[in-house]
């Protein structure tokens, strides 16, 4: 038998006989030859520890560390070499999740603290522990909305929201029954005219919009909570989290719901994940909210001790009545942003907001005394994060700074180039990436 499988031959035999096949071959016979692997695995013979280091360091002399001014929803921010350091504690670096609380009181303990620390991020009243990344913890919020608004089953979007998102937030309406209809938008912000006018037709259970939008600009929402709450309808806005260190919070916004990514408090770019996703709200609506929340009691002796407040998954209450059925929290990931903020302090997530915001204008301002680039959206403010126009041809452009090491940017269209700067990004790499323009 192989090394790591646990069944014996008269395991496996009972196994079959009890679901009416005789062989392993019968239980794949559905299964088209074409697709079904014969003969032995194509893998190298049992390497050495030193082998298989050397091996691998080999593999990644192929991949290449570029300069990032790509952003679009995932932001190359400094990571503090302490965190990996205390996440790779054993106490800390298990996949297992917190079912019992007396035996994991260090874990309920870090999440508790990071429910807190979004909380006060977003200026919100609670928060869940976490979910699994800010796509799904958007549609999340759009299907908690549905069920706070009862008969009411549309969810506005604006259109400027990431189109990732957008994307996994129809998968969702499609299977739950959501109605998704779009807010348009006017010069890169939306058109919350149009908003009114939907609103007033009624049926809306709630109203996403992005802050800043996928395109950085920094929107205006003032009054947009007070129409929405007229018409019966939550105001969910959705923000990368870093970004709210210095901007207006959702909760001073007026939001009911507060979502979005936290890959930018300190978690690796680590090619599209795992991230994290968070989702604040209203004690109002605490209990419609997916997945679990940590709080914390005194125990038989006085002591101060933490317990999972409310556990509304199907993994702890009935499937049915579960406010979700395949959200969770990303623990480990919960941990590490919790470690960054901790270390990073408000001041500190102000200054690294602060120098990846003056970081852009410069770049921004930069392109522009080129000659070849324009303002997609003029006047418009942003903060990291902005779109310009290329008068040639944006992808030659984009592979010459790619030759030279520099991720330059995400193509929006064949002209359009939306680019984003971090704390990570310094006046010698911004000048670098502008020279080429005109070399």
């Amino acid at each position: 038998m192989f090394k790591y499988f646990p069944q014996t031959t008269e395991d496996i035999q009972e196994m079959l006989q009890d679901i009416g096949v005789s062989s392993i071959e019968d239980l794949y016979a559905d299964v088209p030859d074409s697709v079904q692997l014969k003969g032995d695995y194509d893998m190298p013979e049992a390497m050495s520890e030193v082998e298989v280091r050397k091996y691998f360091g080999h593999l990644a002399k192929d991949n290449r560390e570029l300069t990032c001014f790509a952003g679009a929803g995932v932001y190359d921010h400094y990571i503090p070499s302490v965190i990996p350091q205390i996440v790779e504690r054993s106490e800390y670096l298990t996949s297992y999740t917190p079912y019992q609380a007396e035996i994991s009181q260090g874990t309920l303990h870090y999440i508790f603290e990071y429910q807190t620390m979004m909380a006060r991020l977003t200026d919100m009243e609670v928060s869940n522990a976490s979910m699994y990344d800010g796509a799904t913890a958007t549609a999340e919020a759009a299907m908690m909305a549905c069920a706070i608004g009862h008969h009411a089953e549309t969810i506005l979007v604006s259109a400027t929201i990431d189109p990732k998102v957008r994307k996994v937030l129809d998968t969702y309406a499609h299977f739950h029954g959501m109605v998704v209809k779009e807010i348009p938008q006017n010069e890169g912000v939306t058109d919350f005219s149009q908003m009114e006018d939907a609103l007033y037709q009624g049926g809306v259970a709630g109203v996403i919009v992005q802050q800043p939008n996928y395109y950085g600009i920094v929107e205006d929402l003032s009054g947009v909570a007070d129409t929405c709450h007229a018409n019966k309808a939550l105001l969910i806005i959705n923000s990368i989290a870093a970004d709210l260190a210095l901007l207006k919070t959702p909760g001073e916004w007026g939001a009911d719901i507060a979502v979005g990514e936290a890959q930018s408090l300190g978690l690796p770019m680590a090619w599209g994940g795992p991230y994290l996703g968070y989702m604040c709200t209203t004690e109002k609506y605490m209990r419609k909210m997916p997945g679990r929340i940590v709080g914390q009691t005194v125990d038989g002796n006085g002591q101060r001790v933490f317990v999972l407040t409310l556990q509304a998954r199907e993994q702890h209450i009935r499937r049915q009545r579960a406010t979700s059925n395949i959200c969770s929290n990303e623990s480990l990931m919960a941990l590490w942003v919790t470690i960054y903020m901790a270390l990073m302090g408000k001041l500190g997530l102000r200054e690294a907001a602060q120098t990846g915001c003056d970081g852009a204008h410069y770049l921004h301002d930069q392109l522009l005394e080129t000659g070849h680039f324009t303002d997609t959206f003029k006047g418009k403010e942003y903060l990291n994060e902005f779109c310009v126009r290329y008068d040639g041809d944006l992808d030659a452009l984009q592979a010459k700074w790619l030759e030279a090491g520099f991720l330059g940017g995400v193509k929006i269209d064949e002209h359009t180039l939306m680019l984003a700067v971090t704390e990570q990004r310094s006046k010698e790499e911004i000048d670098a990436l502008v020279a080429l323009v005109n070399s």
